[in-house]
């Protein structure tokens, strides 16, 4: 599938599958990160996400929105679902050298800092590799995973960028 949609010059830009997705009845999707290896600017690909998310989406060609949308039933949906999010977590998981079950650990230790770290009003932006440091302390597949993969940087410039 992402062949099909990280191609620049054909393929299905990711927009038109997320549209697809919500007219199909479709609840979550995987956005990608914006942040890591999965490839998309900020601002499109949070677009995107609240046009699966939010009923009403005015025109903003910076998010990737085109023309105003009225969507309807997704704030039902989330209001009966809540504002759960699923998270896929891929190569980086097989990778990790102790196995699949420590680094699914080590994932949920971070996610559950994160969330603690966010709920407390902290800025993981900021903060976020001290968070990550701090959870270490008391998580050693975390610790390890992060030694792994302290060397791994995303620097590339998106290709499923809006053209204008």
């Amino acid at each position: 599938m992402q062949l099909l949609i990280d191609k620049k010059n054909h393929g299905m830009h990711f927009c038109v599958l997320a549209k697809a997705l919500r007219m199909s009845g479709g609840d979550h999707i995987h956005a990608g990160t914006v942040v890591g290896k999965l490839e998309g600017e900020r601002e499109i690909t949070l677009g995107f996400v609240d046009l699966l998310r939010d009923g009403f989406i005015e025109k903003d060609r910076s998010r990737g929105i085109f023309f105003t949308q009225d969507w309807v039933s997704m704030p039902a949906l989330t209001e009966i679902f809540g504002d759960d999010s699923v998270l896929q977590f891929g190569g980086g998981t097989l990778g990790h050298p102790w196995g699949n079950a420590p680094s699914a650990a080590a994932n949920r230790v971070a996610l559950e800092a994160c969330v603690k770290a966010h709920n407390e009003g902290r800025d993981l932006a900021r903060e976020g590799n001290e968070i990550i440091k701090a959870a270490c302390k008391w998580s050693p597949e975390l610790a390890v995973a992060c030694e792994v993969w302290k060397a791994i940087t995303f620097d590339f410039a998106p290709v499923d960028t809006i053209d204008k």
